[in-house]
């Protein structure tokens, strides 16, 4: 789909480009954003710009003009201080929504454009971006503009008939390959309304999905986590269809998707070096078919191997996925073989580990990583205990469901190579795309601090530009509990107020001195041992930093910090 410059500059003006807050933008006022953006873009010796922008059709924008201007994009998913500096020695310019201290560029009021809006040629080098981190260190990956407008090519050859011109709605960032490419480019090219939001939350996204014909863009989390008691009858009058990518889509959660939209999702299976792969849907069969153009073969070990415009436009791209050949040019995925690691010279297949946990019953989900302990490797397990599983943790603690589980390893692993620690989480963390990156289930075997914790235990939802959403489980035994009450704990409201600061600091890069605190109230207490989620809000204009601590029972406490600028 080289022309997908051609096509915008000739899209009728009138035409509905997308939608922000409910109302229509215009293809005439989205392709002056985009010249904006290109004038921007002109002015700026920059050749290498990081681009994050949290709107989706003011990022589709900017993403053109820096094109347009002839500029490589490096697409990041968050703007936590970490991103930022390995973002400042590979790139020569921030756009959009970075902290103040790396000089966001953006449009000067009234800039146009007075170019031709020509496409760029297709050994371009558009964009690079990283892998998800699920398996290790975020890591670069250059893409030519013939490699994302191939792959665009393909998914409207497969699926573009079934779509029409229905509504892109997402509940993933664009921010990460799967959603730069089914929320932004292919709508683009295909002329499909994008949403400007990011639907979060259910009971924002099911009146959404009903006002017209649309397609849902989910991953596994967020689709086997639809609550049921919400009213789902409209999504499944106007779907078209549902996609799900960044994992795999267990059996009961596409069955549990297909019974409240209607539709059963489309997975599609590939990474971020590879593009797309494969598609199936799980109530036709377990068998992945191939997307248009792409062809596959096994290497010595069973190992897939892929080469697609899109994968591999030198050659064949080795992917570290085991594969099963069946009929009709399909194969069915065995697990990773990069998941097999030595433990004291002994082979383990982690893969292995994981379903023996999930086959005794007391285990819903399981994450078996191989970390670093001492001199040595080791392994340690992270566990979505079961019904069965928590009650025998209420009844034992750690210790009983410990042995139970280690008892039932013992016939699959080697003594020696057996899990060392042992995490037990009620919902796993993730990040905007719905996946969760290794770097935070390895946060979770951080030591504690010296004495009495000051702290609580802490879980990373969901992070985005000027956006954090934690989980917190209070210790029994924190330090503020003294004095707070001789007959219940109870966190105080100032220590509340102080963790906000500290997490705002830390997760949103704020640096101002406190100023004050406005519309403080506390609802409910908040004791030990009872996750609460922590939301956090900058508003950058104002100078605040907005929370808000809420569980299943409620509001706990909210209030608007007031930070020097």
């Amino acid at each position: 789909m080289r022309d997908l410059f051609d096509r915008l500059a000739t899209r009728p003006a009138g035409e509905v480009a997308g939608w922000r807050d409910g109302a229509p933008v215009t293809h005439a006022e989205f392709l002056a954003r985009a010249g904006a953006w290109a004038a921007c873009g002109r002015r700026s010796p920059a050749t290498q710009v990081a681009l994050f922008i949290e709107d989706s059709l003011e990022f589709s924008a900017a993403l053109l003009g820096a094109w347009a201007s002839r500029k490589t994009v490096w697409l990041v998913a968050d703007t936590l201080p970490a991103s930022c500096a390995a973002l400042a020695g590979r790139v020569d310019a921030f756009w959009g929504e970075f902290p103040a201290q790396h000089a966001p560029g953006a449009p000067l009021p009234g800039e146009a454009w007075d170019g031709v809006w020509r496409a760029p040629a297709d050994d371009f080098a558009a964009m690079v971006v990283y892998t998800s981190g699920s398996t290790g260190v975020p890591t670069p990956i250059p893409k030519r503009l013939s490699q994302l407008t191939s792959e665009v090519a393909a998914l409207e050859t497969q699926f573009g008939a079934v779509l029409g011109d229905a509504d892109v709605i997402a509940t993933v960032s664009h921010q990460h390959i799967y959603g730069l490419l089914f929320r932004i480019l292919w709508p683009l090219a295909a002329g499909r309304p994008i949403h400007a939001a990011r639907h979060e939350f259910p009971e924002a996204l099911a009146p959404a999905l009903a006002a017209r014909p649309c397609i849902l863009l989910a991953s596994p989390a967020h689709l086997k986590r639809l609550p049921a008691h919400l009213d789902w009858s409209g999504a499944a009058r106007m779907l078209r269809t549902v996609f799900s990518s960044g994992g795999m889509l267990e059996q009961a959660a596409s069955r549990h998707a297909a019974d409240l939209l209607g539709k059963a999702p489309v997975e599609v299976y590939g990474s971020s070096e590879s593009g797309g792969v494969a598609w199936r849907r799980r109530d036709a069969g377990e068998e992945w078919t191939p997307l248009p153009g792409v062809r596959w073969r096994l290497d010595g070990s069973g190992a897939l191997e892929v080469a697609s415009p899109f994968a591999a436009p030198d050659g064949w791209l080795a992917l570290a996925d085991r594969v099963e050949p069946r009929a009709d040019d399909r194969f069915v995925l065995r697990g990773r073989a990069d998941r097999i690691v030595k433990i004291e010279e002994k082979r383990v297949s982690l893969d292995a580990i994981e379903a023996a946990l999930s086959n005794t019953g007391l285990v819903r989900e399981a994450r078996v990583l191989c970390v670093p302990d001492g001199a040595r490797q080791s392994l340690a397990a992270f566990v979505l205990p079961s019904e069965e599983g928590n009650a025998l943790l209420e009844q034992g603690g750690k210790p009983a469901l410990n042995a139970r589980l280690r008892a039932a390893l013992a016939p699959v692993v080697e003594a020696v190579a057996l899990p060392r620690r042992w995490r037990y989480l009620d919902a796993w963390p993730v990040n905007a795309q719905g996946k969760t990156p290794q770097s935070q289930l390895l946060a979770l075997l951080e030591a504690p601090r010296a004495g009495r914790p000051r702290f609580p235990a802490l879980r990373v939802l969901d992070t985005a530009a000027g956006r954090a959403l934690l989980e917190l489980v209070v210790p029994a035994d924190l330090l503020y509990f003294d004095g707070h009450f001789s007959v219940a704990p109870v966190l105080p409201g100032v220590v509340q107020v102080d963790w906000a600061i500290h997490y705002g600091r830390h997760y949103l890069g704020l640096a101002g001195a406190f100023k004050g605190i406005n519309a403080l109230k506390f609802q409910q207490m908040i004791r030990p041992g009872h996750p609460v989620q922590l939301e956090l809000l900058h508003d950058a204009a104002k100078g605040s930093l907005n929370f808000r601590y809420f569980s299943d029972a409620g509001a706990h406490a909210s209030g608007r910090i007031l930070l020097e600028s």
